[in-house]
């Protein structure tokens, strides 16, 4: 039994948003994804997919692409993206899941040996266009990060988190997202976001007992990242 993360799926089987748009490596990406996912993964492992999971605007037109996921081997935890429109009530969202697949809003759940946690997150007051607005998003996103992991704390067992958005910024510098996850002894945080010519601002590494990793689907070339548990 092992881990793995991709975030950044984009599917868009039920509505007409091609990835290939931005750039000839997003070309048939959703077949890439399993080819490899099947691959690499075991039905007994888990894969963590941190956010932007459908390009579907509502739930009945997301169908499709979680029903694509359930047909992936292992099981699947996921949390929201900022494009995850679709998701709209984590209870109608956990019933439309299929088999195997779980969502995971302001909560936790125990797998394997692990807590899983995590939350959308978003762009950090260093951001040049960060605004009052953003102010207000950001502190609530820190809030339900730090709920989920009261709620991961609870299981007694080390501790996996998902952000959607990056915790911090390239240098590795101190945010309220990296105070929350060290202060609640995470083991590794993985997250997304970032594409083509931002992966540049992508921090990977220990930091403060945390490791950090961005699993966007281009920067890892479509394949599932095995996580170092």
């Amino acid at each position: 039994m092992a881990f793995y993360a991709l975030g950044d799926l984009h599917l868009s089987h039920a509505v007409d948003k091609p990835m290939d748009v931005f750039g000839s490596g997003w070309d048939h990406h959703a077949e890439k994804i399993a080819e490899h996912w099947n691959q690499m993964v075991s039905d007994d492992d888990v894969v963590l997919i941190p956010g932007d999971i459908s390009w579907a605007m509502t739930l009945e037109e997301a169908r499709p692409d979680l029903d694509y996921i359930g047909r992936l081997h292992g099981d699947k935890v996921m949390i929201r993206g900022n494009h995850d429109y679709w998701w709209n009530g984590i209870s109608k969202v956990r019933n439309a899941l299929p088999s195997r697949c779980y969502a995971i809003q302001n909560d936790s759940l125990s797998l394997h040996g692990y807590a899983i946690c995590g939350s959308r997150g978003w762009i950090l007051p260093t951001h040049p266009k960060f605004t009052a607005d953003d102010e207000v998003i950001h502190t609530r996103e820190v809030g339900r990060l730090k709920m989920s992991l009261e709620r991961a704390a609870t299981y007694g067992l080390p501790i996996i988190a998902m952000l959607h958005y990056p915790p911090c910024g390239m240098e590795g510098e101190d945010t309220l997202f990296t105070e929350v996850l060290e202060a609640f002894q995470v083991r590794l945080c993985v997250y997304g976001h970032l594409h083509g010519a931002a992966h540049r601002f992508a921090f990977e590494g220990i930091k403060n007992g945390v490791e950090y990793r961005l699993v966007s689907a281009d920067y890892v070339n479509f394949k599932p990242v095995l996580l170092p548990l």
